[in-house]
């Protein structure tokens, strides 16, 4: 009998639709902190930070510039070594499985880091070369997700000659190269305007959506994150809310994100509206 042929009553009784197979454990969280602190000299940029992000969620990292969000990816990336709690993606620890942690990450990191002398299509292909990703291979998943995003006409132009809003979307292309599973984007529309600034979160959005992704998006930007996203609000690298945008309104008795920020962090710190 196959896997296909089991019984009406065994399904029924001892599996029930959407329940976990005996014997199996839930599938992992895309990203999962737990107790990080980190310090620079006598600084505490991080302390005692937890947080989780959700297979297939959008889960926005919401603090103004200090806040710690990008050391805390500077952890989640191995640029730094987180020292104390831990770190894992898809269930892999950061420090003591690196490989198949970073093998299931993709990044966008505030600062641009594509070759402005390479085409788009060299920068991808050296990308997947990284990866460990064939020639062949390497340019057929680049055309494809060019294509996808509607750049494909642009795959023999150097990256010199792209606005800020095509360099982002180009960099989060690559980021998704290897097919990761999680993916991070820290301050990813700083600089852009508001067209390309929308822009860039539907198309980021549209991945949650359509390839079931994690999303960590850091911003200070309160009009990029909508109702039904989840929320970490970070300031002077403490957490201090975290949940869903309803649990943050509520627990604040706030009619609006930005009040409701406000009163979490206290009004020394300015978020953009």
């Amino acid at each position: 009998m196959t896997a296909d042929e089991t019984p009406a009553t065994e399904t029924s009784a001892n599996h029930p639709a959407g329940a976990p197979s005996p014997g199996l454990s839930p599938a992992p969280p895309a990203l999962a902190i737990r107790h990080v602190t980190h310090e620079f000299g006598a600084r505490k940029a991080l302390d005692d930070v937890s947080l989780t992000v959700p297979a297939g969620s959008f889960t926005a990292l919401l603090g103004p510039n200090g806040a710690g969000k990008t050391t805390l990816f500077s952890l989640v990336t191995r640029l730094y070594d987180n020292r104390s709690g831990s770190i894992d993606v898809l269930g892999h620890d950061v420090r003591r499985e690196p490989a198949a942690a970073l093998s299931a990450l993709g990044v966008v990191f505030q600062a641009r880091t594509l070759d402005l002398e390479l085409t788009v299509l060299e920068n991808l292909l050296y990308h997947a070369t990284l990866h460990g990703i064939g020639f062949r291979a390497g340019r057929r998943r680049a055309l494809e997700l060019l294509e996808q995003d509607g750049l494909a006409d642009r795959a023999k132009d150097k990256v010199r000659n792209l606005s800020g809003g095509q360099m982002r979307r180009v960099e989060i292309v690559r980021a998704l190269i290897h097919r990761p599973r999680l993916l991070l984007l820290d301050e990813p529309t700083v600089g852009l305007d508001i067209a390309s600034r929308a822009a860039l979160v539907a198309q980021v959005r549209k991945l949650v959506a359509q390839e079931a992704l994690g999303v960590l998006w850091a911003t200070h930007i309160i009009e990029e994150i909508v109702p039904g996203d989840r929320i970490v609000v970070l300031h002077r690298g403490r957490v201090r809310a975290d949940g869903t945008y309803g649990e943050i309104l509520a627990r604040t008795g706030s009619d609006g994100l930005g009040a409701a920020f406000l009163s979490l962090v206290g009004e020394d710190s300015e978020v953009a509206a």
